[in-house]
């Protein structure tokens, strides 16, 4: 299986300027003592980190103009945390730390991003061990750069690797845009980055344990050192276990987890910020329906996974992804005087394990055991995606500069080095119908000598990027240019051969900001983002001994944002188009590839409002309109598919949600609800997915002790899936047509298929499920 640890960016710092009445106005009561959600978050965890419009990062913001004034505090949130006053001039969407202390200690960053505007969701697994796909304004999360504290990551597959959700600060969209700094090689659909908590100040810790349906069990226990001594360094460290069965038919599903966080600041405003995490999981691999087997499932109840069966070739033990991932960042912030300073931020990844697959059974005379005795005929046979390695690394410097009073100046350098060693081993199934490890040669069968053949696909990337933030008018006026040029070479070794390219993506940038009043803000941004194939997709797409064209993108966005005492609003307007758009066929096994598929236009709008608190209860809405089309004929073979002006795929036109939380006496719940319209998952539009709707419940009380004391105990029920609703929520990948088509020569495309039958392949929604969790501060 093909692990993409998808490069991804951070937006750059920015600061909440406002004039002193908008001072006054964000330091009102709405801010503090009404927001009870806040409260319980800060006695269960550290305070979340400075909160930004962009990615967060622990450290203060660089000099700016002297006639700024500078507010650093923690923006309001609204909604129940369901959202954030941003003031950034692009489009933000938040979740907050007092949004997710009420969901899941399972859940994932997309579990936690579903009710935004601009994404839709699918998640295949309720216990969070698994990842699952986005689809955000007719782009994927593969056209997404996702983080870890401005990082690359892991992508949205494996999302739930990086981090666990108790060791979350907040969870930010950069729909459609992407700060010039951040290190990315896809961002025509944004920027999520999942911003690590703060070390508590204070030593201690924090401990939960849950039990829900499908036999999930999860622990976890987080020890703070609190300040150590006059050092200024405070850090935590967690662990967490959670053990599931599979909610489709059989198999079994276990995650261990580690995260460690440092935190290191000075009087002068220097930071310095660690983090790592650790993952061992080893899991059930899906199986995808189609539509067939879908409505079989749907009406007759009979499932579609894995077998209990030790004697089938579909035994969900010979199906198993085996993994250990590192993960590990260090942005630091370094202040010389007040107008000048310098980030350095390094990062790092490293992954290897396997998955297994069945490989039917061995020919007469086909393979040798290694010692050179045959594999006797009819004997059952596993393969394996290997990878001996996966790593990531790199660094990102920036510099710092005031010029004027008006001018600050920004020119940096990003370095990247990605490689991925993959091996397609075999071995004889073990007698109990098992995989074995590809490592224990006692189960190794060869082809004439031959194991495996081996690739090496990755990337060296260099880019260089300068800015200018102009600020004027008292600081209400906000004007700031950039321009980023990336050079990477691509490489793609088998053991036949060499395919390599050198590219290059010249990414300009612009955004305006205007503040009309202290609580109502204008602004537009421009820029040019691209995405190259990622490594994983093209390990299995070689063009004629060449690799796919790099996609390119032009986004436009217009936004207004008001900050009222009770009512937030936030609605953005914006325009892309993409060039050599970039897809990813499902091919089975969880194996993808990559499609070309010409030029790409989508417009739409999203708008957000919520409140504060009144009388305990904090609604939330959101809602997405999107029309995005297809602007030119996809080639196939030597001819072209007739897809120009058809609905792009996978970009339904309507999202909606509404989420409705109420925090009082110590009495907390949150229900959330998300809408999802009809769309295409083939390129022709011959197949269609209907409309869903998604839903969740919390409830929780706080109990209430003595002044004093260190415990804090919560307990909470997590509901998913309410109604049982059996839904598809998205497809696994695309593929070009469901049914015969004539191409521009007269020649006739068969209808695709997936390793699991005709048509697309989906993920649909887990049954109901409920999760039980009491925890405490200590």
């Amino acid at each position: 299986m093909y692990r993409t640890a998808l490069l991804a960016s951070a937006a750059g710092l920015s600061f909440l300027v406002l004039d002193d009445q908008a001072i006054a106005a964000t330091k009102t009561k709405h801010h503090t003592a009404r927001h009870a959600s806040a409260a319980a978050s800060a006695a269960t965890t550290a305070a979340a980190p400075t909160a930004t419009a962009a990615p967060v990062r622990s450290r203060p913001a660089p000099a700016v103009a002297a006639d700024n004034i500078v507010v650093t505090g923690a923006r309001r949130n609204a909604g129940g945390g369901m959202m954030r006053v941003e003031t950034a001039p692009h489009a933000v969407q938040t979740v907050t730390r007092a949004y997710i202390d009420i969901r899941s200690p399972t859940s994932s960053p997309l579990d936690l991003i579903r009710n935004l505007p601009s994404v839709s969701v699918s998640t295949p697994d309720p216990a969070g061990i698994q990842g699952g796909a986005i689809q955000s304004r007719g782009l994927t999360d593969g056209d997404m750069g996702l983080l870890v504290d401005g990082a690359p990551a892991s992508g949205a597959k494996f999302i739930a690797q990086n981090i666990d959700a108790e060791d979350v600060g907040a969870v930010t969209l950069t729909p459609g845009s992407s700060a010039i700094s951040v290190p990315t090689t896809s961002a025509a659909a944004g920027v999520l980055d999942q911003q690590t908590r703060d070390p508590s100040t204070k030593a201690g810790g924090f401990v939960d344990g849950s039990y829900g349906t499908n036999n999930t069990s999860r622990e976890y226990i987080r020890l703070e050192s609190g300040l150590i001594g006059n050092s200024g360094v405070r850090s935590y460290v967690s662990f967490s276990n959670t053990h599931a069965r599979s909610w489709m038919t059989a198999g079994i599903n276990d995650r261990k987890h580690v995260d460690v966080g440092l935190l290191k600041t000075t009087a002068a405003g220097s930071s310095a910020k660690l983090f790592f995490g650790w993952n061992e999981a080893d899991f059930v691999i899906n199986t995808y329906p189609t539509e067939a087997k879908f409505f079989t499932y749907k009406h007759t109840g009979q499932g579609y996974g894995r077998s209990a069966d030790a004697a089938s070739t579909n035994y969900w033990q010979n199906y198993i992804n085996h993994w250990n991932q590192f993960i590990s960042t260090a942005p630091i912030h370094l202040v010389g005087n007040e107008a000048v300073s310098l980030d350095i931020d390094p990062y790092f990844m490293f992954g290897h394990g396997w998955s297994s697959s069945s490989r039917g059974r061995a020919a007469a005379g086909a393979y040798t055991y290694y010692d050179g005795s045959p594999v006797a005929a009819g004997t059952r046979l596993t393969g394996y995606y290997n990878a001996q390695h996966q790593r990531d690394g790199g660094v990102t410097v920036k510099a710092n500069t005031r010029l004027d009073a008006h001018n600050t100046l920004t020119f940096g350098w990003w370095y990247d080095n990605n490689s991925n060693l993959v091996s397609f081993p075999g071995s004889v199934t073990k007698p109990d119908g098992a995989a074995a490890s590809p490592l224990d040669l006692t189960y190794a069968y060869y082809n004439k000598g031959v194991r495996s053949s081996m690739v090496d696909v990755g990337y060296t990337l260099n880019a260089l990027f300068v800015e200018d933030a102009a600020s004027y008018l008292g600081g209400r006026l906000k004007i700031t240019p950039g321009f980023k040029y990336a050079m990477s070479n691509q490489f793609y070794y088998v053991n036949t051969g060499h395919v390599g390219a050198n590219v290059t993506a010249p990414l300009p940038h612009l955004s305006i900001s205007y503040q009309l009043t202290p609580r109502d803000q204008i602004y537009v941004n421009a820029e040019g983002d691209y995405r190259q194939p990622s490594p994983g997709d093209t390990g299995n797409t070689v063009f004629g001994n060449k690799l796919p064209t790099n996609q390119y993108s032009i986004s436009e966005q217009l936004g207004y944002r008001h900050s009222g005492r009770v009512l937030i609003v936030d609605v953005s307007a914006f325009n892309d188009n993409i060039v050599h758009r970039l897809l990813s066929r499902y091919i089975g096994s969880n194996l993808y590839s990559v499609i070309q598929a010409g030029s790409q236009t989508m417009r739409g709008i999203d708008a957000m409002v919520s409140t504060q608190p009144v009388a305990g209860f904090s609604p939330y809405a959101s809602v997405e309109y999107l029309h995005a089309t297809q602007d030119s004929d996809v080639a196939v073979g030597g001819s072209w598919l007739p897809t120009k002006g058809k609905q792009a795929v996978a970009a339904p036109r309507v999202l909606a949600n509404f989420g409705l939380t109420y925090d009082h006496a110590g009495f907390f719940g949150n229900f959330s609800l998300h809408y999802s319209g009809p769309q295409s998952v083939t390129l022709m539009n011959d197949q269609r997915m209907p409309g869903f709707v998604t839903d969740t419940l919390a409830l929780g009380y706080r109990f209430h002790m003595p002044a004093g004391s260190r415990f804090a105990p919560v307990m909470r029920l997590n509901f998913g899936n309410l109604t049982g609703a059996i839904v598809r929520t998205g497809p696994i990948g695309v593929i070009y047509n469901a049914r015969a088509t004539r191409l521009a020569d007269g020649t006739i495309l068969a209808g695709q298929t997936t390793s699991d039958g005709a048509g697309n392949s989906f993920i649909v929604e887990p049954r109901f499920n409920m999760l039980a969790t009491l925890s405490t501060s200590f």
